[in-house]
């Protein structure tokens, strides 16, 4: 059957190996793109950090030493770039020390020997153009450059490697080491300095592994759920030799045992051929994900703990899905399968009822995970999750029914491939199960996505758009407060650039090169947004709304409302409850009303007077930018004015024509650094946008796979439906209309139910959120749905009128084989 039967079984086997090689590649991809488990430790299992200001710290190594034994102890001082926001460290550390050794590798040249000698790492070789047998004038202090250096386990990690005892002024050392639990407890005070691996790894139960093995999970049911309606049709069309086994003497058990080792045979050729592929393009990709993980990768250091359970999960897949056939097969009568007539489809009729009591189930603990999403909630999630998974999967063959009612008194073409939906519902179920699952995935994504990118409280996103730069003044900063300590490293830099004119002038020349007339002054109040009931701070910086910002993004005065507090770009802030305008340095009292936690302590509901506003009046603006660290929400100067605020300047933002050259960034950078400033550009957060759209590709590609393989399976199944009605003299469109209709009503079935399934859970988990979680679900991803809702659909059909119509081959009997 295996062999002669190929073509039937070629689609369920190419499910499984594309599944199985998207497993083997997105488990590797899951568990390698974070940093190494105790990263920072070396080998060592203990760690010990000391601030810079710690008191009597040669005494305290010495006394840490004499009670662990071998210590590796590295010291750091961190230097800000000049010009730029980003930091390095100056590192002394021993290359062949006793536990550090894996925190360090040589790339070209040598590590550096003397007190004159510095080994760099790329990015800080090309910050300061410098090449190994130069030299680098740095500190005050002239050395000659030995060699490339990196950190295997975060290549973010920019630093300048010196010789131990050649970092005169440490900001924090660090000393590894190994010792036993009793060992640590008699360091007395000391103790509360170290960490150990064990403590530094969380013992998360929703860790990458048990991710991806649950993503296996669900692809393999997927697998089963389509394989079922393959196997079978395969059953069907040997009905005949079947029939001639039992003729022969052969019992049920082992008719049913030649269709299920069949599947098992499909699951074994597509595991290990999945297998495969997977590792193939591993290890293509493998070097494209180090340079997105910023840490090095062994080739053949994969998650065999899930790759494992995956091959076995696509063989039990296989088994499951030919078991159904198997059993329906010996159902059939000798004499009947020896004619080669299948058997006419039952009527069942079961009740929808099971699958709405578990969608209720499904939705009350996902509102239970959402409301303890600060303290716990794991379990209700999960379970939550997979009761949906099977609601979907109970509730797919009655909306088959539903359309076949529908369609009731549609014209012949339409109706008869209804009716076969609502025959044929053992594949077509299934099938529209697995298209289900497939958008609710794919429509989930864009939900929640939706909701983070909802420009609420948790922003994310890119920082700025392509063509913009921002310019800061010592005291200012991507994290916004206009106040000292938020340049980088804590300290306002020196610079030629003392007055504010003097500073505006460098940002004047910096847009200049950049071919930019557009410098748009950022002023700072002082002031900030805090969430009393959710305990959550605001994220990123609010500048002034002065007239010469709103004039640069095309705000009139008259579109901004005059009792307005807040003018934002995030779309659902303005429906937030117990929001505070929190100034003059407000922490809250921290009593019994005291709610949450905001930037500097505890707040409470409602704030008293002269130190906050409770609920603000927020405007919602979208002509503000988007980027975390634009101007995204500004305070009004009404507000400036009723509540007596100081502004002083921040930032200049810049507006450039086109996206900035690298060496324009690296020429701003350095006007910058000469003047005591720095600059930000855009970051490689990917957009709201390009997740939604790429979660929709998925799931239309997936549904439309799907798809393709059931209406296969389908049209064979209902041939002499076909061939009779070629016989009866319906012309070629006729039979486009068949399989367009088809196509259509699955694909619309699965877009609604999958959809709605994906609501239900963003529903449900938000529904007792303490931040007002239903406010974040009113923004919709309204294009990417309507694309699932009545593109995928549109596209389905579309194509089923394109590419059938073939007409049938004549009425032959079928040869046993």
């Amino acid at each position: 059957m295996f062999r002669r039967e190929w073509r039937q079984q070629l689609l369920v086997l190419a499910l499984i190996v594309v599944a199985l090689g998207a497993t083997v590649l997105g488990a590797a991809i899951a568990t390698n793109t974070p940093p190494p488990s105790g990263a920072g430790f070396g080998t060592a299992q203990d760690m010990a950090t000391f601030p810079a200001a710690t008191k009597n710290l040669t005494s305290q190594l010495a006394a840490l030493q004499q009670h662990v034994g071998k210590v590796d102890v590295i010291e750091n001082q961190t230097i800000a770039i000049p010009g730029s926001i980003n930091t390095y460290d100056l590192r002394a550390q021993d290359p062949h020390g006793a536990f550090g050794q894996p925190m360090l590798s040589l790339v070209a040249g040598q590590y550096p020997a003397g007190p004159a000698q510095v080994a760099v790492t790329q990015g800080v070789a090309t910050t300061f153009n410098l090449t190994i047998g130069g030299t680098w004038h740095q500190g005050g202090q002239v050395r000659r450059v030995t060699g490339i250096v990196q950190n295997p386990q975060s290549l973010l990690d920019e630093f300048a490697l010196v010789a131990p005892g050649q970092v005169a002024a440490p900001s924090q050392v660090t000393v590894l080491f190994t010792a036993s639990p009793r060992t640590i407890a008699s360091l007395g005070s000391l103790s509360h300095d170290v960490v150990t691996r064990h403590d530094a790894v969380a013992s998360n139960p929703l860790n990458p592994e048990t991710i991806v093995l649950a993503l296996a999970t669900v692809g393999m049911l997927l697998i089963a759920l389509v394989a079922v309606g393959g196997f079978t049709v395969l059953a069907q069309r040997r009905l005949r030799s079947l029939g001639m086994l039992g003729a022969l003497g052969a019992t049920d058990r082992n008719i049913r045992l030649v269709v299920r080792v069949n599947g098992v045979l499909v699951g074994v050729v597509g595991a290990l051929a999945g297998a495969v592929l997977g590792l193939a393009a591993w290890l293509a990709y493998r070097p494209e994900l180090e340079s997105s993980a910023h840490h090095l990768i062994g080739p053949f250091q994969l998650p065999w703990i899930v790759i494992g359970p995956a091959m076995a999960l696509a063989v039990v897949a296989t088994y499951f899905a030919a078991s159904r056939p198997a059993r329906s097969i010996t159902r059939i009568p000798i004499v009947a399968a020896l004619s080669g007539r299948p058997a006419p489809p039952k009527q069942v009729h079961r009740s929808a009822l099971p699958g709405v009591v578990l969608f209720v189930i499904a939705a009350a603990l996902l509102s239970y995970s959402g409301r303890s999403a600060n303290g716990g909630g794991a379990p209700e999630l999960v379970f939550g999750i997979v009761l949906l998974i099977v609601a979907i999967i109970l509730l797919a063959p009655f909306c088959l029914v539903i359309l076949a009612r529908l369609g009731r008194h549609a014209p012949i073409a339409i109706r008869l491939p209804l009716r076969d939906l609502a025959r044929y519902r053992a594949r077509s179920g299934s099938a529209l199960s697995a298209i289900s699952l497939g958008v609710f995935i794919a429509a989930l994504v864009c939900v929640l996505t939706a909701q983070r990118y909802g420009n609420v409280l948790d922003y994310a996103g890119p920082n700025l758009a392509s063509n913009q730069v921002i310019v800061y003044t010592p005291n200012g900063g991507p994290g916004g407060g206009g106040g000292p300590g938020h340049g980088p490293g804590g300290s306002s830099p020196s610079g030629t650039a003392s007055t504010p004119q003097a500073q505006a002038a460098v940002a004047d020349s910096i847009a200049k090169a950049l071919g930019s007339n557009t410098v748009v002054e950022l002023d700072q109040a002082g002031a900030s947004l805090q969430h009393a009931a959710a305990g959550r701070s605001w994220s990123g910086p609010i500048y002034v709304a002065t007239p010469q910002l709103l004039q640069a993004f095309g705000i009139k005065a008259s579109d901004v409302s005059s009792d307005a507090d807040f003018l934002t770009a995030r779309p659902g802030l303005s429906g937030i409850s117990k929001m505070q305008l929190v100034y003059g340095g407000y922490n809250g009292p921290g009593g019994p009303g005291s709610q949450g936690n905001g930037p500097n302590g505890p707040t409470s509901w409602p704030c008293p007077k002269g130190e906050c506003v409770a609920n603000p009046v927020i405007q919602e603006v979208g002509a503000l930018p988007a980027g975390t660290s634009a101007p995204n929400t500004v305070i009004t100067e009404h507000a400036v004015h009723t509540l007596g605020l100081q502004t002083s300047i921040s930032a200049w933002l810049i507006q450039a024509p086109h996206p900035p050259t690298a060496a324009q960034i690296t020429d701003a950078r350095l006007t910058a650094g000469a003047a005591g400033l720095t600059i930000e550009t855009k970051n490689s957060a990917p957009s709201s946008a390009e997740i939604l759209n790429w979660a929709t590709v998925f799931g239309i590609a997936l549904a439309l796979g799907i798809l393709a393989m059931t209406i296969g399976l389908l049209r064979s199944e209902t041939a002499r439906d076909l061939r009779t009605l070629a016989a009866s003299g319906a012309s070629s469109f006729t039979r486009r209309e068949l399989t367009a209709a088809t196509a259509f009503a699955l694909a619309l079935g699965g877009a609604v139910l999958g959809t709605v399934a994906a609501y239900v859970a963003a529903i449900g988990y938000a529904w007792d959120n303490p931040l007002d979680g239903l406010a974040e679900l009113s923004n919709v991803p309204t294009t990417n749905l309507l694309i699932i809702l009545v593109g995928m659909p549109t596209i389905a059909g579309a194509v089923g009128l394109l590419l059938a119509g073939r007409e049938p081959r004549g009425v032959a009997h079928q040869p046993l084989e």
